[in-house]
Order: structure tokens, then sequence, then C-alpha cells
């Protein structure tokens, strides 16, 4: 499906993937710390993470090979490539220490990808997993729309369908039940009148 929306990607979805740069605002991570995004696409984020954060050192991971080829150009005009790393993977199932040889991450990110994986809930426990201590896994997604206009809940869901992106209802609720269960911390918000939900857990140091 990226083959060819690669070259499209930023410039379109920038319409409609809100909140993605007030996460990244939000991250802070510690001098020298390190940041994990898992579902990097086009490279966008992290090219971003890396210009707010200059002591930061990226890492990220995507099973589409055209989206990593992508980014590893949007990277190298950056000029970040020596911050950023990528690898190819999935994210129900990885192994950060075989990708790029670092197993806990001070931030974990993930921007509107728990939508298109149908394993999401995997990959949510895996995001989990791999936070260091006092590490924050964020997450930014679709929401229910539940204070928009009706007719705009459904046009949205159909286009979203042609790009096999399904909204999680539950994500709030998935969120609080692993913080629960692996001792995190979490808070959920759902800006945008219920268009997106922002959600962060945190291990406490």
């Amino acid at each position: 499906m990226y083959r060819r929306q690669r070259h499209i990607y930023d410039a379109s979805r920038k319409f409609y993937l809100l909140g993605r740069d007030e996460m990244i605002a939000d991250l802070a991570p510690p001098n020298g710390g390190t940041v994990l995004e898992i579902g990097c696409g086009t490279g966008r984020n992290l090219v971003k993470i890396a210009r707010l954060y200059p002591n930061a050192r990226g890492y990220g991971l995507d099973v589409s090979d055209e989206m990593l080829e992508t980014a590893r150009r949007s990277i190298a005009r950056a000029g970040l490539e020596g911050r950023i790393r990528l690898a190819a993977a999935d994210a129900t199932c990885f192994d950060p220490k075989a990708l790029f040889g670092v197993e806990k991450f001070d931030r974990v990110v993930i921007s509107y990808a728990l939508s298109m994986i149908p394993g999401w809930r995997s990959v949510l426990r895996g995001a989990a997993a791999h936070l260091d201590t006092a590490g924050q896994l964020h997450i930014v997604d679709f929401g229910d729309q539940h204070g928009l206009p009706a007719p705009f809940r459904s046009a949205l869901k159909r286009w979203l369908a042609m790009f096999h992106v399904t909204p999680r209802a539950d994500l709030a609720d998935e969120v609080a039940a692993l913080a629960r269960m692996a001792g995190l911390s979490a808070a959920c918000s759902r800006p945008f009148r219920g268009y997106a939900v922002r959600a962060v857990m945190q291990r406490a140091g």
C-alpha cells in the first residue's frame, strides 16, 4: 500500500494525524536518553524528535521496507544518520537488543500505528516491556470522535477504512488495564473533541 503513498504521506497526513507534535513536545527524554518509535513510517517524527532533543538517540522500526527507504532518505537529508537508527521489524514481536543493541528505552513512541495493526494489544504489551527505569510510553491515535458531529464521524470512518485504519475504541481502557498489570502509572486524554486519544504510561524511577 505504501509503495506509492510514501511519497506524499507526510504532506497528506499532516491535516488529520492530529496531536503528533504535542506528543513530541511532551517527551522530554533525559540527557543522552534513548527514544524508540514503533511504526516509524517515513521517519517524520524521529527527525522532529532529534531536532528538538539534540542529545537524544533515536531508533525506529517499521514492517514496511518502502516506508523505511523513505525514512532513511529523510534522515540523511536532515543530516541525522549518526543519531537515528532504523530497522525492519514486526511491531507485535521484535527484539530491540538484536535490532539495535539496546534492550530498554527512556521513551517509546507509537503515533497513529495501533489503528493499523491487527495485533495492537501485543504491540502495547511489548512497548511497555521495553521501558527503562523511569521510562515513558507515549501514544497518540484516532479516538472515538464523541464530541464531533455524527456525519463527520461516519465520513471519517469510511475514509480511514480505505487505508485499512480502524480506530481502537477501547484503547484508553487497554492502556489502563496494562498499566495496572505491569505496575505502571497511566494517564489518558481525548483532545480535539475526541478526535484523538493521547496516553502516557510511566514506570516509576
